[in-house]
This record gives structure tokens, C-alpha cells and sequence, in this order.
């Protein structure tokens, strides 16, 4: 979605925040009413996407420079940036699939509605732009966020940019769109936005302490996703490290913005942290990296993700912008780590030694230590339980998995009066065979390449016969091949 140049070395040196050995993502104290997410770009894209899928989670997000949910499902990722303008019939198209995936694939829309919203956009943004953004309005506007709950920003001057109300080490000016996509703007983003989510907040601390910047083992969370970094950052105030109740936000840098890219600078030069420090937020900073790797996507046909971009497009897979997308999935699993500190009632402490084995192309056997008065234990896959009825033993074997797919498994133990423990240190496992391929397609295009066939005016897929629905350049399908010359309707994890 940008151009632009990486920091030199040196720069980032004086930024006063070097690499570390990663640690484990720490567990807090986190208020669950108090969770919210942004991002700029990409991020704001994939932020946006958080939001509606795991609506019952955030309550606030913020979208700067973003467009709207599922835009680029349908169409050409062009037309959902470079200040494309976007109709109510494409609008139309998205709410469909809102509608159709409220309490399933996502969680139900009518969480939404009590969302707090925060959107900004520079007037001389021609990357993403203010008719994108219009429609992002419309969007939350059409499913009952109400005109108290949605503050709507654009700065005539300012370019494709986070904007902040200090200069910091090698920002650009505010109309200048280049690397590292953070400016002095006169205006306090990250501040408008807390506020928006949070009401009022204390003064800034200006000289947020680096110790508190820790650099987290990321890959246990991403499930070997080829687009995020092997590890994160996250700040943590003083006052959350010695367990006092705090809130969690979810920054989300944009294309050709993470720690590799440009340091320092989307952690510390967009002010998120200096409000973080004094008014209890911790701040995930989750971390892409760069994919060069030619993937087919949802309507943009196959491309590489050379800047490390967030999935708003479709690169792994069709069910990107769903709960089960595997970058969303990955920052979700994330945020209920750092969210299980907060104790949950339980008496007992998180199972150790969790490991996988045995693992099988569909299958993976999870087994844990016991703990000492557990009345049963939860398993939990990429964040979502997936035991029906708790585990009275101290193994658990996980099933209907896809082939060649990392995963990660948590458990908890419960307590004699039924209460659930925090959650383990993660464990990932891969499963054996190889990966299932899925290709995002116009029906027309896929009887085309030979991954099914026409009749009646409909597309059916190989081997499996299902219908598609009809044969045309404008219905498109994800089809999952298991088999040679055998096609189903799915995504790929």
C-alpha cells in the first residue's frame, strides 16, 4: 500500500530501543470490558476487521487511513484504496456477508452497535484516502453505531501518516507520504483516540521508560503464518507489571511499518505509549513481516505481500477477515493471553508442561501435567475452546484439523466450584501431510482452470459436485482442493 525506505541502522540506534532476546507474552490484570484495537493502513484495515469479528471483544476501534469490511473480498484491492469511491451497492455486498456471518463465523453484529469508533484521515491522503474512509463511516453508521460513539477526523493537509503532536527521530512532515509514515501533525491521535474509548485521561508521560518495552515470542501465537514476524512488542506500565487492573489496546502499524521496516518509530513516535504509561493501557504491538511469496487472493488475483502488509486481502486464505483467519486469529489468541492474568475466579493455578504429539494429517493428541485439586481442564486451539465437556484427564486429542497446519494449544484447569484457572504457556504442533491448497475465484474463472464445471447455467465443483451457485464473472468461490481433481467449498486455515 506504500513506498518508501527503511531506517538506517543508526537511526534506529538513537531511537534508544535495541532488539531483545523475546520473552514469553506476559499474563495481566486486563479490565475484559476495556479492550480496543487500531491501526493505520493495513492495520487500520485489519483493525477494522477485529472489530466485526470479534466484536464481543473490542469495544473501541480506531481506523486511520483504513477502508471498510470485506471490501477487498469482492473486488480488486484498487478499489478499495487511492481515494477509489466506494458505492452503496459495493456497501450492499460487505453487509451480506456481515449479515450472513453474525454469530457463526464472526461474532453477532449487534455487539457493534455499542462500539466506540475513532476514524482519521489525512485530506492529502491519495494512498487510502477520504472516500474510503466515508465508507467506513457508512459502514458503522448502517449496522448502529450512533453519532456519539463515532468521531470521524480528517486534517486537510496531511498526508498517508499517523499523526502525532511531536516530532520524533526521523519523522516526515505531516503532508509528506514516506517512511516511516509518522509525522508531527499538531495532532495527537493516539490521544483523541484514548479519549474516545476511554473518557478522560490523565496527563502524558512524555519519557514513557524503555524497560517496559518487551519484545514477546510471537511465533507461539501466529500458527507458522508466513506474514507475521517471529516475534512482538508490548508496553506494559509499571503499574499493570505489579498486577493492577488495566486496560489492553491493540496498535496494528501499516504496510512497510514493522520493527524490521523502520525500528522504533511506530512504537514510540505515535504517542500511544506516552498515554499508555499513565493511564494503566498496555499496548500489543503485534508484527508482520515481509512475504514474497506469490498467493492467490480474494480478488485480486495472486500477488506477494513485499511490504509487509496486514491480510486485508486474502493472502492466507479465503476466511481472512473472519474469526477464523489465521492473522486474525493469531492477534486474538494473543489478546486472550495477555488478558488471562485477570484471574477469572478461579483458585488453581494454569496447568504446566503442556506439549503435542502424535500427530496425524487431521489430528493432534495435547497432554499437560496435573494440578493438584482440578475437577477438570479446557483445551483451547488458536483461542477458541474446543472441548464440549471438560477433560477429566491430563491428555486431550484435538481433531478435525487441516493437513501441513500449524496450531497452538492452551489449557486451563477448574477448580472444585467450577471456576477456570488462567491459560497455560502455549504449545504448537504441526500437522502431518500436506497443506490443502484453496483458490479465491470468479465461478467463470474456476470452470476456466479446470477446478470445476458448468451445467445449467451453474458452476459445480470437481469431484465433490457441490454447486456454486452461478456460473458467472461476478459470483466468486473459494474451492479447497483435497484430493486430485477434487474440489470443495471451504477456506484453507
Amino acid at each position: 500500500m506504500k513506498s518508501g525506505i527503511v531506517l538506517a541502522a543508526a537511526v534506529l540506534a538513537c531511537a534508544g530501543l535495541g532488539a531483545q532476546a523475546a520473552t514469553a507474552l506476559p499474563a495481566l490484570n486486563i479490565d475484559k470490558t476495556k479492550i480496543s484495537v487500531s491501526g493505520l493502513s493495513s492495520g487500520a484495515f485489519m483493525a477494522n476487521q477485529l472489530g466485526y469479528a470479534y466484536s464481543a471483544t473490542f469495544m473501541g476501534v480506531a481506523v486511520f487511513a483504513g477502508g471498510p469490511y470485506m471490501c477487498a473480498g469482492h473486488a480488486n484491492y484498487t478499489a478499495c484504496m487511492y481515494n477509489a469511491s466506494i458505492g452503496a451497492n459495493q456497501l450492499s455486498t460487505m453487509q451480506a456477508d456481515l449479515n450472513n456471518w453474525s454469530g457463526g463465523a464472526d461474532d453477532a453484529l449487534s455487539n457493534v452497535a455499542r462500539q466506540k469508533v475513532f476514524m482519521w484521515v489525512g485530506g492529502a491522503d491519495y494512498t487510502v484516502g477520504p472516500n474510503p474512509m466515508a465508507a467506513v463511516r457508512t459502514q458503522y453508521t448502517n449496522n448502529g453505531v450512533t453519532a456519539a460513539n463515532l468521531s470521524f477526523n480528517q486534517l486537510a493537509s496531511a498526508g498517508h501518516t499517523f499523526p502525532a503532536d511531536f516530532a520524533g527521530a526521523g519523522d516526515n512532515a505531516c503532508g509528506t507520504t514516506a517512511s516511516p509514515y509518522v509525522s508531527n501533525c499538531g495532532y495527537d491521535g493516539a490521544g483523541a483516540m484514548f479519549r474516545q474509548f476511554y473518557g478522560t485521561l490523565a496527563a502524558r508521560n512524555d519519557a514513557p521508560a524503555a524497560a517496559n518495552y518487551l519484545q514477546f515470542d510471537q511465533a507461539a501465537y501466529s500458527a507458522g503464518n508466513p506474514g507475521m514476524a517471529a516475534t512482538g512488542w508490548i508496553y506494559v506500565p509499571a503499574s499493570c507489571a505489579g498486577g493492577a487492573s488495566c486496560k489492553l489496546h491493540v496498535a496494528l502499524h501499516g504496510c512497510l511499518q514493522n520493527y524490521a521496516q523502520i525500528g522504533n518509530a511506530f512504537l514510540q513516535n505515535t504517542g500511544y505509549t506516552r498515554w499508555a504509561d499513565s493511564n494503566g493501557i498496555v499496548v500489543l504491538f503485534p508484527q508482520t513481516q515481509v512475504d514474497n511469496t506469490s498467493r492467490s487472493t480474494a480478488a485480486s488475483g495472486s500477488l506477494a505481500n513485499p511490504n509487509g502488509c496486514w491480510d486485508w486481502i486474502g493472502w492466507y486464505g479465503g476466511n481472512f477477515a473472519q474469526k477464523a483467519g489465521t492473522q486474525m486469529a493469531a492477534i486474538k489468541a494473543m489478546v486472550d493471553h495477555v488478558a488471562s492474568g485477570s484471574g477469572g475466579g478461579g483458585s488453581l493455578p494454569a496447568p504446566t508442561g503442556v506439549g503435542t504429539s502424535a500427530a496425524t494429517a487431521s489430528s493432534m493428541t495435547i497432554a499437560w501435567n496435573a494440578v493438584a485439586g482440578a475437577s477438570g481442564y479446557n483445551v483451547y486451539r488458536n483461542g477458541a475452546k474446543v472441548n464440549a465437556t471438560p477433560v477429566a484427564g491430563t491428555s486431550y486429542v484435538d481433531t478435525g484439523l487441516a493437513a501441513g497446519t500449524t496450531y497452538t494449544w492452551t489449557v486451563t484447569d477448574l477448580d472444585a466450584g467450577g471456576a477456570e484457572s488462567v491459560q497455560s504457556a502455549p504449545a504448537t504442533g504441526t500437522t502431518t501431510g500436506t497443506a490443502p491448497t484453496c483458490t479465491t475465484a470468479s465461478n467463470y474463472a474456476h470452470v476456466a482452470a479446470g477446478r470445476a464445471h458448468q451445467a445449467g447455467g451453474y458452476a459445480y465443483a470437481n469431484g465433490s459436485n457441490q454447486n456454486m451457485g452461478l456460473w458467472n464473472t461476478f459470483v466468486v468461490t473459494t474451492l479447497k482442493q483435497t484430493g486430485p481433481n477434487y474440489y470443495v467449498i471451504g477456506t484453507c486455515p
